[in-house]
């Protein structure tokens, strides 16, 4: 009886939760239907609008009862206000607006909620500096500060959300590259005017390539108090940024990768008003480096900043940052107005010379590599423009008291002191050290316009001169300059060179000889952004080669050698320098004048190495050569050694193979002589224009008087590259014009008397030797003279008598087996006309043969 009894209230309340369940259900499908949607689109959209003080566009609206009362919104536009652009300030596909059960009962309908997902907010800073949130705020606002409640059809929004969505910037009318992806965003106001916000998005930028897993998490949470005006709400507002990765971060901020690899953390923390907000941030880094090397110690550091802001005046005062950096510590104090100048501190104390050498790596890729250095940084420099008082003795016969006058003053004051400085390695063997070094105030560079506030140093390196060589270091804001003067030995030049990573050092190996007066200046910003000013290909030989690719650095100024000898590896011998000045610019490298001997060659050079170019293309350096008398004997045995095989030119070629890369540089330019003396043959005036390849010479444009006429030339020179072909090989093409007849006669042991001589050939040979040479020639030659006169030189055979006097005599010859021999010619004498045959051996001297020669048929009339 008991159980029975039980039962019956258990089987009533399951009877209740059935009927429940079915009235709920039959309320899900028969409500809504009953419920003309279309009466309440208008007054949602009105709803919606006079939340937000912005017109709203929807394309339709369905009921929903479960999980909760509302409505489902689609294609939602809210639209901006024209004073701060055309493009609408929220726009989502769905929208979700849950219903205020409680306003039900009060006879009309509240809204409670607005869910948005993956919905696009745009943020726009007008050009006053308002943004287009703040009439949002001013409207809660208002009515907190008035006390009036809201009219009945002017809800004020108490809480919007918004999922997988994105944050749009916006400056004036310009779309900023920055935006927020992937955000959850909640906007609440719990009381009229007091709003609690919490933001988490992924920091993006849409002109750029970035791996979005690393450019972090920024979260935001605070809360904002009622004001007539936003820059007036008392807020509290906390900022996160967290696992941030530095490289995709420098990417995100400035459009490009530095090179820079860590982790990064900021928190940031604001408390106030816009007017007057103090702000607090810390800014962590971890495991700092450059991506092409992972240091022994890396550059990490923690920052902590306090300052009041002010949003008017856009001005900063009592700011102080505080970070550590190495064993020492680094402090920043000041104030930045809006307007004028600011009115900073930097303090150092102790910092490691080590920890500012890392910096700089980390800023210049390259920099420095293996260097170690020691010592301490510290010292306090103020930056502030403000005239100081300085007393003024007065003058005889004036008052005794001194006067007090304001004198403007640089803005910089103060100093930082380096002690126990060492810098070594890196090729350095002895290091550079000085007990102190102190950077002051640097008065401004004569003739500069709008000059910099900088810091200076000087700091003498003995390096093997008369004197110690002065450098000049000069710091300031935007970058750096240093200036070099004095003597060094090429030996220690060239390890400061490597040192310093500005010059490439692979011209400098090749120098020896007595030191160098060095006057350089070297500057460029402390983070480069564009190409190198110059850049010389290895292959152009020069002693000296300037910075390498991806630095904005400039070198202007001069080094001049007297008493030197520069070897290469595609030279024989070395060249004795006598007298040579290289003056570097943005323009690239000149070296002029260069007085040298190469073996009994004497002459002077002019070489200019240009800036760099990009690749494939060449960036061949120009040459000009100015010789007086040029024996071409004496250039070979200088150049190519002996004649014999086995000698100094068999060692030149096999330097010449492709093995040896790149055999020769890539030079074009023009080689002049007042005399170029050819054995027999001396030709006058001399002009050519060469280009140099990597194993190929190419003449082109030579011009010379000879034999009282004119030649033009051209030709090539091949150096040998495999077994095919193990000799050099020479291509060569001429015209000759009015040579001297005599003069020709005489070359071939003939006396010649007559007119001028017109001529034209092509000839190809190769070899080592005069013999090699003459053997391999081949060839053609054509030749035309005029009222000729031929004999036999004392002593040799006669000519044959047609060729004692003529008229005109053309012929074609062929040149092989160490022979020129005429094969189709016509001699004219009168109206009649014949051949003759004609054999000039290749030989010193050359010798001349007349075999049978043969008539011809008269000529017709």
């Amino acid at each position: 009886m008991t159980q029975a009894t039980q039962a019956r209230p258990r089987k009533r309340l399951a009877l209740w939760i059935i009927l429940a369940t079915l009235a709920v259900l039959l309320a899900v499908l028969i409500v809504p239907s009953r419920i003309n949607i279309g009466r309440y689109r208008g007054r949602i959209t009105q709803l919606i609008s006079s939340s937000l003080g912005r017109p709203v566009r929807l394309s339709s609206v369905e009921m929903r009862l479960l999980p909760r009362p509302g409505f489902v919104l689609t294609d939602l536009t809210v639209d901006e206000d024209p004073a701060y652009g055309a493009e609408p300030l929220l726009h989502a596909s769905t929208v979700s607006a849950s219903i205020r059960i409680a306003s039900l009962f009060r006879g009309h309908l509240e809204i409670g909620r607005i869910s948005v997902d993956e919905a696009s907010l745009n943020l726009v800073r007008a050009r006053n500096g308002h943004w287009n949130l703040d009439p949002l705020f001013r409207t809660a606002a208002g009515h907190a500060v008035s006390g009036a409640a809201p009219a009945r059809r002017s809800v004020v929004l108490p809480y919007l959300e918004a999922t997988n969505s994105r944050i749009n910037l916006i400056e004036g009318t310009e779309k900023l590259p920055f935006s927020l992806l992937n955000t959850d965003l909640s906007l609440e106001q719990e009381r009229p005017g007091e709003w609690r916000v919490e933001l988490r998005g992924q920091p993006a930028r849409t002109d750029v390539s970035l791996d979005l897993a690393d450019t972090g998490i920024l979260r935001l949470q605070g809360n904002i108090h009622p004001a007539s005006e936003l820059r007036q709400m008392p807020l509290h507002l906390d900022v996160v940024w967290r696992e941030a990765q530095l490289g995709q971060l420098a990417r995100l901020l400035t459009g490009s990768d530095p090179g820079w690899r860590g982790a990064l953390t900021g928190d940031l923390h604001i408390e106030g008003t816009a007017e007057a907000a103090q702000v607090k941030a810390r800014l962590r880094a971890e495991g700092v480096h450059r991506a092409e090397f992972a240091p022994a110690n890396t550059l990490d550091f923690d920052a902590n900043c306090a300052l009041v802001y002010h949003f008017t005046s856009r001005s900063a005062e009592n700011l102080t940052c505080d970070s550590p950096l190495g064993n020492g510590r680094m402090r920043l104090t000041g104030s930045i107005p809006g307007e004028g100048s600011p009115q900073l501190s930097m303090e150092l104390f102790r910092i490691p010379v080590d920890a500012l050498l890392d910096s700089l790596r980390t800023m210049r890729s390259g920099f420095g590599e293996g260097l170690e250095a020691r010592g301490t940084v510290s010292g306090k420099v103020s930056y502030a423009e403000v005239p100081v008082e300085i007393q003024v003795p007065a003058k005889r016969g004036k008052s005794a008291a001194a006067r007090t006058h304001p004198v403007p003053a640089g803005p910089l004051s103060g100093s930082f002191v380096v002690e126990g400085f060492r810098l070594s390695g890196n090729g350095l063997s002895t290091p550079i050290q000085a007990a102190k070094v102190v950077f002051e105030p640097a008065p401004p560079i004569a003739g500069e316009q709008n000059p910099e506030p900088a810091l200076a140093a000087t700091l003498p390196i003995p390096a093997g001169g008369v004197g110690p060589l002065n450098v000049t270091a000069r710091l300031a804001h935007a970058g750096y300059s240093v200036t070099v003067r004095g003597q060094a030995s090429i030996a220690r030049g060239r390890e400061l060179a490597h040192a310093a990573g500005v010059l490439n050092v692979a011209g400098l190996d090749a120098l020896a000889g007595d030191p160098v007066s060095i006057d350089l200046t070297l500057d460029g910003p402390w983070r480069p952004e564009q190409p190198a000013p110059f850049s010389i290909p290895p292959a152009a030989g020069a002693p000296v080669l300037p910075a390498p690719a991806g630095t904005t650095d400039h070198v202007n100024g001069t080094i001049a050698l007297r008493t030197a000898n520069w070897k290469s590896d595609y030279l024989a011998n070395r060249v004795q320098i006598s007298q040579a000045v290289l003056h570097i610019g943005d323009s690239g490298m000149r070296w002029d004048p260069v007085a040298f001997a190469f073996g009994p060659v004497k002459g002077a050079a002019v070489l200019s190495i240009p800036p760099g170019c990009a690749a494939p293309a060449p960036c061949p350096a120009s040459f000009e050569l100015q010789f007086g008398t040029l024996d071409a004997a004496a250039l070979q045995a200088a150049i190519l050694g002996a004649r014999e095989s086995g000698t100094l030119i068999s060692t030149l070629i096999e330097r010449l193979r492709p093995a040896a890369t790149p055999v020769w540089p890539l030079l074009d330019g023009t080689i002049k002589a007042d005399a170029f003396v050819l054995g027999p043959v001396t030709l006058q005036d001399m002009t050519a224009t060469v280009h140099v390849t990597q194993n190929a010479a190419e003449i082109e444009g030579l011009q010379a008087t000879l034999f009282g006429g004119s030649v033009a030339a051209s030709g090539t020179l091949q150096a040998p590259g495999d077994a095919r072909q193990d000799k050099p090989a020479y291509a060569l093409t001429g015209h000759f014009e009015k040579l001297n007849a005599a003069a020709v006669g005489q070359l071939i042991g003939l006396r010649w008397a007559g007119g001028a001589i017109d001529a034209d050939g092509k000839l190809t040979l190769e070899g080592y030797t005069g013999s090699d040479l003459a053997d391999s020639a081949k060839g053609t030659l054509h030749f035309e003279a005029r009222h000729g006169v031929l004999a036999a030189a004392s002593g040799a055979n006669p000519v044959p008598a047609a060729l004692a006097r003529f008229d005109r005599w053309t012929a074609d010859a062929e040149i092989g087996g160490g022979k020129i021999v005429v094969q189709q010619n016509v001699l004219q004498q009168g109206p009649r006309t014949k051949a003759v045959e004609v054999s000039v051996t290749l030989a010193d001297p050359a010798k001349t043969t007349f075999p049978a020669s043969r008539p011809t048929a008269p000529a017709k009339r």
